[in-house]
C-alpha cells in the first residue's frame, strides 16, 4: 500500500546518523542523497533515503521548521534485529520509549522496541515471528 514516506528534521546530520545506525541493524542502507534546489527559501535543503537495495522507502528531509511528531514502525526479521535496532538508536542519541519486549496486547508474538528519534518521532522496530 505505501510506496515511500518522509520525515522532516531541523538537525540533518544528527538525524541522518541516527537512522543510518538503526537501519543497518534491519538490513537497510542509504539509497539516495542529494541537495534539493526547488525550494527558493531553502536552496540547500538536504534529502536522503533509506531502504532495501534499489528501493528508497524512508526519506529524511531537512526543514527549517520542526514537524509534528509521528509514529512509524519498521519491520524486523528477528527479535535480535529489534534488540540491535534499539541499541543502535540509543547509541546515536535516541531515547527509550519502550524497551525491547513482547507486547501481547497486539498479539502473542508481537516483539517491539520503541525510541524517540532526534526530532521527537516515536520509531519502532517490530518482529511478528515466534521466538526461535
Amino acid at each position: 500500500m505505501i510506496d515511500h514516506l518522509s520525515t522532516y528534521t531541523t538537525d540533518y546530520p544528527k538525524t541522518h546518523a541516527f537512522y543510518q545506525a538503526a537501519f543497518e541493524t534491519l538490513g537497510y542502507s542509504q539509497q539516495a542523497e542529494f541537495v534539493a534546489h526547488w525550494n527558493e527559501s531553502f536552496p540547500t535543503q538536504r534529502n536522503c533515503a533509506f531502504g532495501p537495495e534499489g528501493k528508497p522507502v524512508f526519506w529524511i528531509i531537512e526543514t527549517q521548521t520542526p514537524a509534528t511528531p509521528r509514529h512509524i514502525a519498521f519491520a524486523a526479521s528477528s527479535r535480535a534485529a529489534v534488540d540491535a535496532f534499539y541499541q543502535a538508536g540509543l547509541a546515536e542519541g535516541g531515547h527509550c520509549n519502550g524497551k525491547p519486549g513482547l507486547r501481547p496486547v497486539y498479539h502473542a508474538d508481537y516483539y517491539g522496541a520503541f525510541l524517540i528519534d532526534p526530532d521527537g518521532n516515536n520509531v519502532e522496530a517490530v518482529c511478528h515471528l515466534p521466538e526461535n
